[in-house]
């Protein structure tokens, strides 16, 4: 799923850089995108985000060349030409501007589309939406859930898996989380008594 607002701005997440490759400059790219072809045109600018003590922090990349190589989607970038200058922009996310009047991806929402929907569980409203976290790995949907504090919350992996439905028209998202993650699970019986100090003859 890829979810996309940052600094004011319409943003979407399109890809994840995972890994060099070659010796040319090339990424291999994980992609958040149902058209690379057209989000990777040569000449395409991406906003990257990288922690604040990379040389690449504030910067953008422009798109030299997209290909897909043995099943894997790799990219060349205008000022990346070689292995070492790659290897600079691994995990970095990227990010490009997206016009609200164009026609959305499936399965891409922009946060403050997100902010403020009900979470549902089997039918039943068990929190809200208060904002959503973006990880290198993957987006988190931050849920306050029903009854708890101001503190509370809750972190939610935006994957099909766990979130099957958005549906922002409804004002809802349904959730089919792992146990544990809405509720304590019950403590474990308490161990039996050591069986030395109850038998025969133990002091």
């Amino acid at each position: 799923m890829a979810v996309g607002e940052r600094a004011g701005r319409n943003q979407l997440r399109v890809g994840r850089l995972v890994k060099a490759h070659g010796l040319k400059g090339a990424l291999k790219l994980e992609l958040y995108t149902d058209d690379p072809a057209g989000r990777f045109v040569p000449g395409a600018e991406f906003t990257l985000q990288v922690p604040e003590a990379s040389p690449w922090h504030g910067k953008t990349v422009t798109v030299r060349e997209y290909r897909v190589m043995n099943g894997s989607s790799v990219v060349f970038f205008d000022d990346v030409d070689d292995r070492t200058a790659a290897e600079g922009l691994v995990k970095a996310i990227l990010w490009i501007d997206q016009d609200e009047a164009e026609e959305p991806e499936d399965d891409a929402w922009y946060d403050h589309q997100l902010t403020g929907l009900d979470v549902v569980r089997d039918d039943v409203v068990v929190g809200r939406v208060i904002r959503v976290d973006h990880l290198p790995a993957q987006d988190l949907l931050i849920v306050r859930p029903v009854g708890g504090s101001g503190s509370a919350e809750i972190m939610v992996p935006f994957v099909s898996a766990i979130v099957p439905t958005v549906d922002v028209a409804a004002g809802r998202v349904v959730v089919t989380p792992p146990a544990g993650l809405f509720e304590e699970l019950p403590e474990e019986e308490a161990p039996d008594a050591d069986p030395e100090q109850d038998a025969p003859g133990a002091d």
